[in-house]
């Protein structure tokens, strides 16, 4: 696999994606103005085609396309809808890409050689291109002595595993202290690539979750409607799940994966938001007669024990927002937790909770630990007392 499609496929994997197909599906049908202008020359590459791709969930979205001149030197424009990642791709072989995190009414500039097109170009015009460019060098360099690793037959694999740890460090090292110094820099979306755990949990470094979490609240600050920033968030609720997992089932403890839904108002509420309460997650939907029958004895639970740090986290499986806020009003619903994604049984959440009927519960403790599922009656009064002491 070549270092580059390596990179990509990194990029890809743990930002999630920078738009979606929907959001250039418009664009076939209107000629936009041009919001962006790529120049420059690739020696050695004259008369290639050279193209410009959004990266979505579906594959590549082809947004811009020219040829090289004989000398290799270019002008490609087109237009974009935000900030994004996005590859430059020279020639046919497909293996000659670069990343790019462009915004709209950028100019910038590519030099490279067409033999390293795709590993050591230099990118200029915008403040993410040095640290792009200086990135891509080291991750050259790492991919040349990880090469040469591999091909180490003396080495066991332990040793191999040590001396890659050793290798990546000063990939790692510029990644992490670039993100922190300016961590809504769009070159961050290609730094966090070394800074997610792409190997496991077992060999990573748990403060890169901070650095995570600091660019991501950096980019909903300055980029707040970016679908980027979107991705970065549920990324790093995912590795902050992952990580839960893996140290609860290191320690026999399993913590609740985090939820954040949008409430009926439209406004996004988080499970982790109720840590250091006793939560009963509750999966229910306004059309399940089971459900509306199971709510009484829940909300009996609430009142009874909400003083005493007990709440309820209601989890629609409606599609129907207007039936899901009647039946929470008809029910006297009266906690505040009720978020929906209004996918019925599409949502994601069947298969990160594993369940495939509502009503369906789960108990969660004051430290975020699952501690029963589909508990009923009785038995579910008396583990709520036990924990609300």
């Amino acid at each position: 696999m070549k270092f580059i499609n390596y990179l990509f496929f990194l990029i890809t994997f743990s930002i999630v994606i920078g738009c979606s197909n929907s959001d250039y599906k418009e664009e076939k049908k209107t000629i936009l103005p041009d919001n962006f202008v790529i120049t420059g020359e690739v020696l050695g590459a004259a008369n290639q085609p050279i193209f410009l791709e959004a990266l979505s969930s579906r594959g590549t979205i082809k947004l811009a396309e020219t040829t090289t001149e004989v000398d290799g030197s270019f002008i490609l424009k087109g237009n974009i809808k935000g900030l994004g990642l996005y590859q430059l791709t020279v020639g046919t072989t497909g293996n000659k890409s670069i990343p790019l995190t462009l915004s709209p009414k950028e100019r910038i500039s590519i030099h490279a050689n067409y033999v390293s097109f795709e590993r050591l170009p230099i990118i200029k015009g915008a403040n993410w291109c040095p640290i792009i460019t200086e990135y891509m060098r080291l991750f050259n360099d790492f991919a040349m002595k990880q090469t040469a690793l591999a091909s180490n037959s003396s080495l066991t694999k332990e040793e191999q595993l040590n001396q890659f740890f050793e290798l990546r460090k000063p990939l790692d090292f510029f990644a992490k202290t670039t993100m922190l110094k300016e961590p809504s820099n769009p070159a961050s979306i290609v730094l966090s690539t070394s800074m997610t755990p792409a190997m496991g949990f077992e060999n990573w470094d748990k403060s890169n979750l901070d650095v995570l979490n600091k660019v991501s609240l950096a980019f909903k600050k300055k980029y707040p409607s970016s679908p980027i920033t979107r991705s970065m968030i549920m990324q790093v609720n995912q590795i902050t799940d992952g990580l839960h997992q893996y140290e609860g089932a290191k320690s026999g403890i399993i913590y609740a994966p985090e939820i954040a839904l949008p409430n009926p108002d439209g406004q996004v509420v988080k499970l982790s938001s109720l840590k250091g309460k006793v939560v009963l997650l509750d999966f229910w939907a306004s059309w399940c007669g089971p459900c509306r029958k199971e709510n009484p004895n829940v909300l009996a639970l609430y009142k009874k024990y909400s003083s005493k740090g007990f709440t309820v986290f209601s989890v629609s499986l409606d599609s129907d927002k207007e039936a899901w806020k009647r039946a929470i009003k008809a029910d006297g619903l009266q906690w505040s937790g009720h978020v929906s994604d209004l996918q019925q049984w599409n949502t994601p959440l069947t298969k990160i909770y594993n369940f495939n009927s509502i009503p369906h519960t789960v108990l969660i403790d004051k430290s975020g630990q699952v501690v029963g599922v589909n508990l009923r009656g009785q038995v579910l009064e008396q583990k709520i007392q036990l924990l609300t002491k």
